[in-house]
């Protein structure tokens, strides 16, 4: 009797094609669409790129028809507004820019549908992340980057344990998006030329500040330079993010960029570009991948945004935190965003920017 996996399909090429994989490797797959929010289809811009719509839904169902495969639809609206949305918002109040995929990830993917699985009777759930598994229960699993370097998404999955690891698949790290795009295509996928998801999966124009505007009351504050000097106001420190330049509202003659916020004091500071480079950072919450830290101060390559070439750095874990200094300074290092430790392709472990 093949081993029963949960393919979570969001409707896109990437998880479709997991699906297909997995039932070529001789797995009994069960498709799962989660319903995390609900869109206006009508409203949607015509370059939408997200998902959650009754398209999505349809093209998972389709996949799974032509699979095969059940194919079932979990609403977890609930919980995704819990742990996804109302962490999104309550960051930016704090100061801090939050990455809403990671929360998705450890608290929906991760958690709650590894939970659904099980009660299918199911030993695996499986994604459509570029990223790879490998190793086995007696000396450990590793988690490394997809092979696609382009597409890879190591960076988001850095708060997996050797738990998740043991349960999880990810069959399309191991290969490029072109030739994930050519199985879908040779599969006779409707999906196979569907764009890849871009944007906030619930905030369909992109445009988060209008997001926060309906579920924040903001609270009006100073503009100050790195000397304290009062330079104007601002209508709410969740506008704003370190190394932003646009949308300050100042004409001080030469540009400014945000340097940090100071959300005790509710201020914007600003300063040169000079400003924004920094060697040194504490981060918080920290994961390791193996469950173990490295011993004393641990030469690392460092990514502090998903979109972002890590650097070389030396870590220094500190009880449940750790300090990273680069070898060189880096521009924007930003409060809520994740720093993830690398050791060549391999994921170590990350936590949060403090």
């Amino acid at each position: 009797m093949s081993e029963r996996v949960v393919a979570a399909m969001s409707g896109g090429v990437d998880s479709s094609v997991a699906a297909l994989l997995l039932q070529e490797q001789g797995y009994d797959v069960i498709g799962v669409t989660m319903k995390l929010y609900s869109l206006d289809q009508a409203d949607l811009p015509d370059y939408y790129r997200g998902c959650c719509t009754v398209d999505d839904v349809e093209d998972a169902r389709r996949v799974c028809q032509r699979l095969g495969v059940p194919h079932y639809v979990l609403n977890v609206q609930r919980e995704f507004e819990s742990f996804v949305i109302d962490y999104f918002c309550s960051e930016y109040q704090k100061g801090r820019t939050p990455h809403p995929c990671i929360a998705c990830n450890d608290k929906i993917k991760f958690n709650f549908l590894s939970h659904r699985a099980q009660a299918l009777g199911a030993s695996y759930v499986a994604t459509g992340h570029y990223a790879r598994i490998e190793g086995d229960g007696e000396r450990g699993f590793s988690l490394w980057k997809g092979l696609d370097e382009s597409k890879d998404q190591s960076y988001v999955l850095y708060g997996m344990g050797q738990e998740e690891l043991g349960h999880t698949l990810m069959p399309v790290g191991a290969h490029s998006k072109d030739r994930i795009r050519q199985m879908a295509q040779d599969a006779g996928f409707p999906n196979a030329a569907k764009p890849d998801s871009q944007d906030i999966c619930f905030i369909p124009f992109g445009d988060y500040k209008a997001f926060l505007k309906e579920r924040i009351e903001a609270t009006p504050g100073e503009i100050v330079d790195t000397d304290g000097t009062v330079l104007g106001r601002h209508e709410g420190i969740e506008m704003f993010t370190v190394g932003q330049r646009r949308g300050l509202g100042l004409a001080t003659g030469e540009p400014r960029y945000v340097v940090r916020l100071e959300p005790e004091e509710n201020r914007v500071v600003v300063g040169g570009q000079e400003d924004l480079y920094r060697r040194e950072f504490a981060v918080s919450r920290v994961n390791f991948v193996s469950g173990r830290a490295p011993e004393g101060p641990a030469p690392v390559s460092v990514k502090i945004r998903y979109k972002f070439q890590e650097a070389p750095a030396v870590l220094e874990a500190t009880g449940d935190g750790a300090l990273v200094v680069f070898d060189e300074p880096q521009r924007a290092i930003t409060p809520g965003q994740a720093a993830v430790f690398y050791e060549g392709d391999r994921v170590l472990g990350g936590g949060v920017i403090s």
